[in-house]
């Protein structure tokens, strides 16, 4: 009998799906949802993997491992290069989360235009104006919205970026065909020139060595001035340093972070509790009723996997070939 371990922190109804997708399969499922119990887990087949991380020392304590199904697209929890020259499989879920985060990238972007931060502490202070911070409030209508990465994330957020009346341009390493290009009524442009001419800026790429401060200070620079930067991908990508000088400096109105570098941030830490800055922490894929979606993929795959056969959506299938 295989161990299946859910690794991390699920609901109970996601719990309860997980088991219910897998009823009548040869496996035991067993529910490890502190960081005692997953340091103490070292016979597991197969692990869904959810905020712990499956680094070197992770891995080496579970010799019968062979399979890692991340709860998210993302993977750099996971230590993919040790875990292929061990044979393990790991596997994502891409798009199953991406209208979670394409609607908080959104959310951001209106609570930092229209101030809703400002409002909502004035009115508990016992002030009810409507008058104040509303001389610089923005809307989305009529704005230009860059999007960085024209992947599933970046085209949900398009399209809800455009019902509220703006226009969007994007720049990938990896451009989008002309058919989908005009589906989702994108433009491409270069990323200097989006940075230049966006109202709204939104990043939505995966973590990589080649691209860690993609948003540098020199990249900041070149924002329209007050323009908005909306971070919902990863904590790294944006020097957040040189974010904070901007925004202090009033180059840009503010920003809206569910990502950022020192995560979670320290008490004192000048990103929290700034004025023009909304932080979130890192909850863009994670909503009450993403396991509807969520369980399915997963649960596919532990199914593939118990029979022997191949799971979807191998992430370093290419290095457990070498």
């Amino acid at each position: 009998m295989k161990k299946i371990a859910l690794a991390g922190k699920y609901t109970p109804e996601a719990v309860e799906a997980f088991r219910t997708a897998l009823a009548g399969e040869d496996c035991e499922i067993a529910v490890v949802n502190t960081p005692e119990a997953y340091a103490a887990l070292t016979d597991a087949d197969a692990m869904v993997l959810r905020v712990f991380k499956a680094y070197k020392a992770d891995i080496e304590r579970m010799p019968d491992l062979k399979l890692i199904c991340r709860w998210g697209v993302g993977v750099d929890s996971v230590d993919v290069p040790f875990a292929s020259s061990r044979g393990i499989m790991v596997t994502n879920t891409p798009g199953a989360n991406a209208y979670a985060v394409a609607e908080l990238a959104v959310t951001l972007m209106l609570a930092v235009g229209r101030n809703l931060m400002f409002h909502n502490k004035s009115i508990q202070s016992g002030v009810w104006s409507r008058t104040m911070f509303t001389d610089n409030a923005v809307s989305l209508n009529g704005k230009k919205v860059g999007i960085i990465g024209g992947g599933n994330i970046g085209r949900q957020v398009a399209r809800r970026v455009q019902a509220f009346g703006a226009t969007v341009q994007y720049y990938d390493v990896f451009r989008l065909s002309p058919e989908m290009e005009k589906e989702f009524d994108m433009t491409f442009t270069d990323l200097d020139d989006l940075l230049k001419t966006s109202d709204v800026v939104t990043i939505h790429v995966p973590l990589l060595d080649s691209n860690h401060h993609m948003l540098n200070a020199d990249k900041i620079a070149l924002m329209k001035k007050g323009a908005i930067l909306i971070n919902t991908a990863r904590g790294g990508l944006v020097d957040d340093k040189a974010l904070l000088a901007a925004i202090d400096e009033g180059r840009l109105m503010g920003a809206g972070l569910d990502c950022v570098e020192d995560d979670p941030l320290p008490a004192g830490h000048p990103l929290l509790n700034h004025p023009n800055i909304v932080i979130t922490p890192h909850v863009g894929g994670n909503t009450s009723d993403l396991a509807t979606v969520m369980v399915p993929m997963i649960a596919d795959n532990l199914k593939k996997f118990l029979h022997g056969e191949k799971p979807r959506f191998i992430v370093n299938e290419k290095d457990l070939a070498k």
